[in-house]
């Protein structure tokens, strides 16, 4: 438990050596104790830079704490505000593993069910909110997660295919401050979503809206009022 806590502290992966250093544990033992993790998904070795980092199984932990509490009873009301101040559907999700897994729905009054009801799961690297998160995530970490092309799941036949598109699209939703996608969820659907950081700037969450593509919105007006939401949210989970 203690490299794990080390771990999620770190802007990415470390290596072993360092671990071993920080908390003053033997290296064999941080050896041993990080091969029994990863055997069972909870950290992952990046051979490449010799290193380790969280792997999908911390992902579904830190899920599972944020779907019970306090993440989906805080974000609640302010994901409604969002909705009613936009007009369109807005969401709260969290990662777990490659998947966006959603706790927060609010419908806009007469527009259309979505596929994100809460408890739904979507390939990240197709949903704005994953997109905000991955986006986030240390580039060594969303290496480990897509390593090949086996990794991606298809919806519509639109989005990333292999890890050097995702890496493309990463590299511009970084520039831009938010994430988007259009149609690769549902046709005729699009979204934008803003990633929740906590105080290391981990993506712990992210908000989005969506709505039909034929509607008139001003993508930089929206950008802003989901960064107002993430940016209380995070303030009320942290202080």
């Amino acid at each position: 438990m203690r490299i794990l806590s080390y771990l999620a502290r770190q802007r990415g992966p470390v290596a072993a050596r360092t671990i071993s250093d920080s908390l003053g544990i033997p290296r064999s033992s941080v050896y041993h104790l990080l091969a029994a993790m990863a055997a069972h998904g909870f950290v992952v070795h990046l051979p490449h830079d010799r290193r380790w980092g969280l792997g999908t199984a911390a992902f579904e932990l830190a899920g599972g704490y944020a779907r019970q509490q306090p993440l989906a009873r805080l974000g609640r009301p302010l994901v409604a505000g969002l909705s009613d101040r936009v007009g369109e559907s807005a969401h709260l999700a969290v990662m777990t593993g490659r998947d966006v897994l959603y706790i927060v729905e609010e419908r806009a009054p007469r527009r259309p069910a979505l596929v994100t009801d809460v408890g739904v799961r979507l390939p990240a690297h197709l949903t704005a909110t994953g997109r905000a998160m991955l986006a986030a995530l240390p580039r060594e970490q969303v290496r480990a997660l897509y390593p090949d092309a086996a990794a991606f799941a298809d919806r519509t036949g639109r989005g990333p295919r292999r890890p050097t598109e995702l890496r493309e699209l990463l590299v511009r939703t970084r520039a831009d401050g938010f994430a988007s996608e259009d149609g690769e969820v549902t046709l005729e659907f699009r979204s934008v979503a803003v990633a929740v950081r906590d105080h290391a700037g981990w993506p712990v969450a992210a908000i989005a809206v969506t709505w039909p593509a034929g509607s008139a919105l001003r993508k930089d007006v929206l950008v802003a009022d989901i960064s107002a939401a993430t940016d209380e949210l995070r303030r009320r989970l942290y202080g």
